[in-house]
């Protein structure tokens, strides 16, 4: 793979995207720009909080047009450098383009930890969550109108990164494996996005039992023996909100039990596109992952995967606390 010029980061707010990309422009020899920063000043100059100038933003077309022309000026300079920025990867060609993601529990625990200016303020994780939700859907609706790009949309981005779990010396690793063309070039070459997953956030789609008939008794140690760099990419679909497994359980299974925090992987299917037999992901995901499966994969690995929407559970699926489910 060829080395990129620039690398372009966008993410959840929490995500670690500013951490990271300021280690990573000190790593590379980098300028780092970044246009959070620029919104907070702006957001602050206007006595507003961050998420009032995103309102704003939607009704005034000046907001989004200095920054945008920003961007595009950087970008048309051909500078080599780090970016974060939620739509830097709209503007940028020649760059890796990075999104972060996190669990938005952990996402508002951090944000609520972090020091706040007068433009973020929160008084509970409660508020926090929902405030961070509201303010990236305030983003995603103006970029889909005003840009007719979904900043959701995984096939925007050569890397997905998980940061749930894994610190920001690990993340830092491995994006730069990434971009130097050290780890799983072949996905980012060929088949982009390459997911980098908490795999205590990956959904089964097979029972535990098939599993434990069919797992080699080896497959964990050698998984530790080589360790998550040289781990075959899982096979993975995604439903917009949830990620599961399309092929590679025992891998999965591994790394669980070895502990890895990261998990290389390659997207199969996302939202509405087909997985197997013309199924689309949300309904592939709503036939496979059936809270029993998920009950006893949870108990054998000693994680919490907490049960989705019933909707995406398939029709007849009792969740746990309702009526009819067993105690």
């Amino acid at each position: 793979m060829t080395v990129p010029q620039s690398i372009v980061f966008n993410g959840d707010l929490g995500s670690g995207k500013s951490t990271v990309s300021v280690e990573i422009a000190k790593r590379l020899g980098m300028r780092r720009v970044s246009v959070g920063d620029l919104y907070r000043q702006m957001a602050q100059e206007r006595q507003m909080t961050a998420l009032q100038l995103n309102l704003h933003a939607e009704l005034d077309q000046a907001v989004d047009g200095y920054v945008d022309q920003l961007q595009r000026d950087i970008a048309a300079s051909r500078e080599r450098l780090v970016m974060d920025s939620r739509l830097a990867w709209h503007f940028f060609t020649d760059a890796l383009k990075v999104h972060m993601i996190t669990e938005p529990g952990e996402a508002a625990r951090r944000v609520l930890l972090r020091p706040s200016g007068p433009a973020e303020q929160y008084t509970s994780l409660e508020e926090a969550k929902a405030r961070l939700v509201e303010r990236s859907e305030s983003e995603r609706n103006r970029f889909i109108i005003r840009y007719g790009v979904d900043k959701a949309q995984l096939r925007n981005y050569d890397l997905i990164c998980d940061t749930t779990r894994a610190g920001a010396a690990e993340v830092i690793e491995h994006i730069i494996a990434a971009y130097e063309g050290r780890l799983c070039s072949e996905v980012l070459r060929e088949a982009p996005p390459l997911l980098l997953l908490d795999p205590a956030r990956v959904y089964p789609t097979e029972d535990i039992v098939t599993l434990r008939d069919r797992q080699d008794a080896g497959s964990v140690g050698d998984v530790a023996a080589a360790g998550d760099e040289p781990l075959e990419p899982l096979r993975i679909g995604y439903t917009g909100e949830h990620f599961f497994v399309v092929d590679g359980h025992r891998r999965l299974s591994a790394a669980l039990q070895n502990g890895y925090r990261l998990v290389p992987a390659r997207l199969v299917a996302e939202v509405d596109e087909p997985v197997v037999g013309g199924m689309s992901a949300i309904d592939y995901f709503a036939a496979q992952v059936r809270p029993s499966v998920i009950h006893d994969w949870s108990a054998a690995h000693g994680i919490d995967l907490p049960l989705p929407k019933p909707a995406l559970l398939g029709d007849g699926a009792v969740l746990a606390g309702e009526p009819g489910a067993s105690t």
